[in-house]
């Protein structure tokens, strides 16, 4: 099978991986879920989107059982987060850290999903869905399983709806204008980092459907 051109660097994948694992395991640690519970949410949290995209649309294995340094990494993670729990629910350079991580992370890994949808000869509204769930999966099942409404679902600032048309410029710049991808994935990148900086110095929000 054709490998995607673009590719999220290894250092910053384990980054990124380590920093969700570290989120999930605070949401699970605040349930007041045992370890394994609470290693099972980091797991989520960290991996989430690439387990749907592969399990569920792509019929493949998903890296956090094909590389060996994944599971380890979320492990450490959770870990750690036990351990020192009291203190990290006191730095708020937590909560700063994962929306760079995001902000970052969210659009590079759906360009990815994309990228492993085109190959696989998936529609292109397919592919935008699957690049969407490939940034914001993880977050989507923490939240279900731990039975709250998912994030992605309810009004606040901009974040899945800046995904989907960051999703539709990479299709529209690559397939339409012919551009580079890589060249076209890491100015998707950029575009989207400034707009969810922007989104978090002025609080911009959705608004629900219904306002009563």
């Amino acid at each position: 099978m054709p490998t995607p051109e673009f590719h999220v660097p290894l250092p910053f994948a384990y980054l990124a991986t380590f920093t969700w694992a570290v989120s999930g395991a605070v949401v699970g640690i605040r349930k007041r879920y045992d370890f394994v519970g609470v290693f099972m949410i980091a797991v989520l949290s960290s991996t989430g989107g690439s387990i749907i995209r592969d399990g569920l649309f792509l019929h493949r294995t998903p890296p956090v059982v094909n590389d060996a340094i994944y599971l380890p990494l979320i492990l450490v993670a959770t870990a750690g987060t036990s351990v020192f729990r009291q203190q990290i629910a006191r730095m708020p350079m937590i909560d700063t850290l994962v929306s760079v991580i995001d902000a970052i992370g969210t659009p590079a890994f759906a360009v990815v999903g994309m990228q492993l949808s085109l190959i696989a000869g998936i529609a292109l509204p397919g592919v935008v869905m699957i690049g969407v769930l490939n940034g914001f999966g993880g977050g989507f099942l923490r939240d279900v399983v731990v039975n709250d409404t998912p994030a992605i679902l309810e009004p606040g600032q901009y974040a899945a709806s800046a995904v989907i048309v960051m999703c539709v410029l990479y299709l529209t710049l690559t397939l339409g204008l012919g551009i580079m991808t890589s060249l076209a994935a890491w100015g998707i990148v950029a575009l989207y980092f400034v707009i969810r900086m922007l989104t978090i110095r002025f609080n911009l929000r959705t608004r629900p459907v219904l306002n009563e």
